[in-house]
């Protein structure tokens, strides 16, 4: 839409041509439709690039629901859901997720797998290490699980082609009258951003506080180093104040070999694999340990349809960063020969087929940079009375059926299943179940 069709007004203008803001600008559409409370031509999404132009359009776009809180486990069976109506308008891989975690995580896993019974999402939970290595080698029989004592296998998920995604939430959107643009300005009665890596700078722009008081239940003690501050309350209990965002560079790539392809034992596409790990990492071009441990990498088939897709724990930034350019277009965003070294040497401990082959990799690295809240996970709520954000810590791709929840809260009165994401949690001291991973997003 052009600055001259743009409207002065709208009941509801969404920011982000991204998964968050196109689909809750969809779900938002389709719930005053069915409620009679106005229809899509109500809403207009604001995108000043295109859509997927953000971190939604170079994703990795893994799928799963390896969450060790309740709560996101929940959000993402709505959004499998979603993917599930239409996988190949979605362009949505179902070909599972795997979980391979040493012994520290074990009981992490079991409890996953639990949550996910209890919801109707299908896994299964395989404990010891010889039995995950017989469950990992019936897919790859060249599996290396020396010191690997769980295996959570979920039998829903994968992983979807992001532009696809995108583009289908568009589609989806346009379908119900809503109208996007990247001209003007526009009066509104509710703004609702879900803007990615960039909501601590709406953030900023609503004029919110840029840090939050967060309930500490022990009794505090002194801050050291660049430990937040700890303020203590007649009880003693004290809070902690933390940026609402901190910034973490994402590594992440394509990487594929001229005679060696990632297939299972059939030959055809694998699930999506997750493998954490305690014991050193050893570089497979000169044999130097480039990890003591923990150290995990995620893979999957390539992009271009063959080679490995994958990535590997995100580096800590602090609390500003530079997001423009955003992505591939950055220098600055795309990891270097250091993470190659790194996600190759993780790929060839888990299996054979890639050892000794160090120095042959082509390579395609990617990057970018979330923004991650105080507990790492999302919030999802009214932070000003006609203001609703989306910050969803980096969790964005594959929660596509967040949209259909920040609808319900917006339009149809409330969603219980996003009370774990009020803001108010942090003051209450009400935060998310932290898991052994080393990945902050777990």
């Amino acid at each position: 839409m052009s600055q001259e069709q743009l409207p002065e007004s709208a009941p509801y203008v969404v920011l982000g041509g991204g998964v968050h803001g196109l689909s809750s600008a969809y779900h938002i559409a389709q719930a005053l439709e069915e409620t009679g409370e106005g229809s899509g031509s109500d809403v207009i999404v604001l995108e000043k690039k295109h859509l997927a132009a953000g971190a939604s359009g170079i994703a990795c776009g893994v799928v799963r629901n390896f969450y060790f809180s309740p709560p996101m486990a929940e959000v993402i069976r709505v959004s499998v859901e979603l993917f599930e109506t239409d996988p190949a308008g979605f362009g949505y891989h179902p070909v599972g997720y795997i979980a391979a975690v040493p012994e520290v995580q074990a009981e992490d896993c079991v409890a996953i797998q639990k949550q996910q019974a209890e919801i109707g999402y299908r896994s299964d939970v395989i404990l010891g290490e010889k039995a995950c290595q017989e469950h990992m080698q019936a897919i790859f029989p060249d599996w290396n699980g020396e010191g690997i004592d769980a295996v959570l296998h979920e039998r829903q998920g994968g992983w979807a082609e992001t532009n696809k995604t995108v583009e289908n939430l568009g589609r989806l959107a346009r379908s119900k009258g809503v109208v996007e643009t990247d001209h003007g300005s526009i009066e509104t009665d509710l703004f609702v951003a879900g803007a990615g890596p960039w909501g601590g700078h709406v953030w900023r722009m609503l004029g919110l506080p840029p840090e939050v008081r967060v309930a500490r239940k022990e009794k505090p003690t002194s801050p050291v180093g660049d430990s937040p501050r700890v303020e203590a309350d007649g009880n003693g209990s004290g809070y902690e104040t933390k940026p609402i965002v901190t910034y973490w560079k994402l590594q992440e790539g394509d990487y594929w070999l001229d005679d060696v392809e990632l297939a299972d034992s059939s030959g055809k596409e694998p699930p999506v694999v997750h493998l954490d790990h305690v014991v050193p990492l050893r570089s497979d071009r000169d044999g130097h340990v480039i990890d003591q441990g923990p150290w995990g990498i995620y893979y999957k088939i390539g992009r271009r349809g063959f080679g490995v897709q994958g990535g590997g724990v995100p580096i800590k930034l602090g609390t500003e960063t530079e997001l423009e350019p955003y992505g591939h277009d950055n220098p600055e965003h795309i990891v270097g020969d250091d993470f190659t070294d790194y996600f190759t040497a993780g790929l060839a401990w888990a299996h054979e087929r890639f050892r000794g082959k160090g120095d042959e990799w082509h390579t395609d690295p990617h990057g970018g940079i979330g923004a991650f809240t105080p507990d790492n996970y999302p919030v999802v709520d009214f932070v000003l009375p006609n203001a609703y954000m989306v910050m969803d810590s980096n969790h964005g791709f594959k929660m596509i059926g967040m949209g259909r929840l920040v609808a319900n809260d917006i339009v149809r009165g409330g969603e219980n299943r996003l009370d774990p994401f009020r803001l108010a949690r942090y003051e209450r001291g009400v935060t998310h179940a932290v898991s052994h991973s080393p990945y902050p997003w777990n």
